[in-house]
Parts: C-alpha cells; structure tokens; sequence
C-alpha cells in the first residue's frame, strides 16, 4: 500500500468520524520521529494555573519544532494526573509571530483522537493524537490550542516554557485570531510533537537541569543552547537529526527538586520518544551544590555522592544502549561565582573529580566539554565573564558556546547495536 493511499484512508476515516479502529500503517521507510518535547512536573505555587482560569477555557500554546515535516501528531500528557483530564477539542497551526496568539488561519487543523474531537486521559497516561496534515519548515513555531471545560485534578505542565502562552473564555481552538488573550510562559499538558520522517531521520535529547531548561533566556528569544544546537545542524546540512529539550530547572540527578530526579523520568524523557538515538546528560551540579548549601558535605558524605553519581550514570547508560541510544555525557560548567551555592575548594574538587570521571572512565560514548568551553583560564572555577549570568547559569553568549561545543560528528557516527 503506498504512502499516499495510508493517509488517504486515515483521513478519509477520520473526515468521517468512523473506522476508529483502524491501525494506520507507518509507511515503508519512514518512522515517527521527536521533533519538539519537554519534561513534565507538578507545577506548585506560582507554576500553577488558577483553577478559574481552566473554566471552559482555551490554551494556545507555542512550540518551535526541529524537524520538517508533512504529517504530526501531537502527545498530550496526564502523567501526574490524580483523575481522568477531559480535554474537549484541539487544534494544531503555524504561529505567525513569536509571542503574538494568531495563527495562520489556512494553516488550522483539528486534533483528532481516534476520530473524535475530545479525549479523556487516565491519571498517570499520556495520550497521541491521530496524523495531522500539516506541512511545515524545521524551526518552524506551531501553536497547540485546547478546550478544557475544568481544571485538571492536579496539573501536569512545564515551567520553563520560555515561550509566551495564551489563554481566551470558551472554546476558540478553530478561531485564527485571539485578540486580548492573557498570557503566561509556562506549558501545561504538552509534552511532544512527533513527525513522519525517513529511515535516516533521528533526534537527540538533551537532558539536565536548568542550564538546559535555559534559565535567564528571554521568552521567544530561542536562546538556549538547544536551540542554537537545533540552528547548528541545520546548517551542517544535518537536516534529518531533531533536538528535544528535557531540562528541568533544580534538577539533579539522585533526587527530587522541582520535579522528579533524572534517573526516575530517563526512560519517559528521553528513551520512550520516537526515534532518539542520542542523550546528551548534563547533570550534578545541584546534586553537589544542595550538598553543600544544606551543609551535609563531610567527607563521607561527599565520596558517598560521588559513587552514587558514578552507579547512576552507568546505569542510565545500560538502559539507554539497551534501546540502541548513544549517550554523551557533559561535564558539569564552572560555578565557583554563584552567590546561591557558595562553593568552597571542597565544591570545587568534587566538580573537577566527576568531569574527569567523565572525560576518562569509558563508561559514555563520547564527551561534550562543556566546562572547557566557558571557563575562565584565569579562573577556571569561575564562568568566564563573556559566558556569565549570575556565577552559575551561562549568559547568552554561554549557551551560544555550548551549542557549539556539541561535537557534531558524534551524532553522525555514534551508534549503539541493539
């Protein structure tokens, strides 16, 4: 059956609200790939949507997708969820403006969930929509849009959006244009965006803490070093290798912070995406950081963290060649400037214990130096000023470094036998 005749038949199915049975065949050649994504959490305090504000209400919510393609589909996630989340209807369109709510209104689709408009999602699931016809460019902004008749029991989202959202009364998924919409920067029951694509076309996920959420970037700014990296390889001409963004801000490795500890969301985060070939781990600092700040850092207790740091990384990559992925890890950057965590020269070893751990042990398949590329030599516990934000999170400038610290090479030849 050719490639045309599949989706003909899906949409014919779907045009006619029936044949939700039907499986749509993935066509000869061409996988489903992650394009865009982001790593959920409880969103508490300030995070939050108020409850009034989910009352038979609309989101307009905007992702930048690394891959082109012609068909998508859209991942909505319930995952910490304490109750079935109805969402009511969707759509899916080109945004015409960075922070702006307007769509091209051509450009509109519904979202369909085998066949029907709305979807209930079970507490702790999360949910495909069915293929979208939707061509569109690799950097190109979509703005996901849902209905929601009530708050959700307990929210699932993502904080560090860096992108401007939007929300209207009623259900105006099909309306182009919002005019006096509110705004936040924060997503909220998003958690991919997926793309039919060739045999070759795979994605790398960048997972760590807040230097890969991208704090201090500037909404609609696409200023974080994922970004630049998604920039970089297109114009390497390495069109067919998507970026997905799983930072969490406070993150760390062994524990939980603002959400949960990387080795317990490695599998959904990075491994569960379609098509990923690559990880790219940045982790540890808070994990050595919080240590401190909390003043539990005996000698004991810091040897004790750096074993644990140690088993973590080799089993995260166990899991990850288990699934065929690659992992780079990177070193952790210099902090020695951060008022928050007051590093003293026992901070300072440990960091440089772990990133030679990195760099030497032979446990990653191939390494992203991340400390080298913003350190002062001068000062090579500190950021270089040129890279610095605040002592600890790159400027940026930093994050354009970093972006071009990634050895690209490594996501052209690293590949792990299944």
């Amino acid at each position: 059956m050719s490639r045309q005749s599949i989706l003909a038949a899906s949409v014919l199915c779907l045009s006619l609200g029936g044949c939700a049975a039907l499986a749509v065949q993935t066509p000869a050649g061409e996988h489903w790939v992650a394009s865009w994504g982001s790593a959920q959490l409880v969103p508490e305090g300030q995070n939050e949507l108020p409850a009034a504000q989910w009352q038979d209400a609309s989101l307009r919510q905007i992702v930048r997708v690394s891959l082109s393609g012609r068909h998508l589909r859209v991942k909505l996630s319930n995952v910490f969820g304490t109750a079935p989340l109805v969402i009511d209807a969707g759509s899916v369109a080109l945004s015409t403006t960075p922070g702006k709510a307007d769509v091209d209104a051509a450009s509109l689709r519904p979202l369909r969930f085998g066949g029907a408009a709305s979807v209930t999602i079970p507490a702790g699931a999360e949910y495909l929509s069915d293929p979208v016809d939707l061509p569109h460019a690799a950097g190109a902004d979509l703005a996901i849009s849902l209905h929601f008749v009530q708050a959700p029991a307990r929210q699932t989202g993502h904080p560090g959006a860096r992108a401007t959202s939007f929300r209207i009364p009623g259900n105006q998924v099909q309306a182009a244009i919002w005019p006096q919409a509110d705004t936040f920067t924060r997503w909220y029951q998003i958690t991919g965006v997926e793309v039919l694509d060739g045999a070759r076309a795979h994605t790398v996920v960048a997972i760590g803490d807040s230097i890969t959420d991208g704090y201090g970037v500037n909404p609609d700014t696409y200023a974080r070093w994922t970004d630049g990296l998604a920039v970089r390889l297109r114009a390497a001409g390495m069109t067919d290798v998507g970026v997905v963004n799983a930072g969490i801000g406070g993150g760390r490795m062994l524990r939980d912070g603002l959400g949960p500890n990387l080795v317990s969301r490695f599998e959904r985060d990075v491994l569960a995406r379609p098509g990923v070939s690559h990880a790219i781990v940045m982790i540890g600092v808070n994990d050595f950081g919080v240590q401190h700040r909390n003043k539990e850092d005996t000698p004991a207790a810091r040897a004790a963290l750096l074993d644990d740091l140690k088993q973590a990384y080799r089993q995260i990559v166990a899991r990850a060649h288990a699934q065929g992925v690659c992992v780079l890890g990177a070193t952790i950057s210099p902090y020695g400037g951060s008022g928050y965590y007051a590093p003293g020269p026992d901070n300072e070893a440990d960091r440089l214990a772990y990133n030679q751990w990195i760099r030497s042990a032979g446990v990653v398949d191939g390494v992203v130096d991340f400390d080298a590329a913003l350190r002062d030599p001068a000062r090579p516990d500190h950021l270089l000023k040129a890279f610095d934000n605040d002592g600890l999170h790159p400027s940026t400038a930093g994050y354009k470094a970093m972006a071009d610290a990634v050895p690209l090479e490594q996501l052209r030849t690293c590949r792990i036998a299944r």
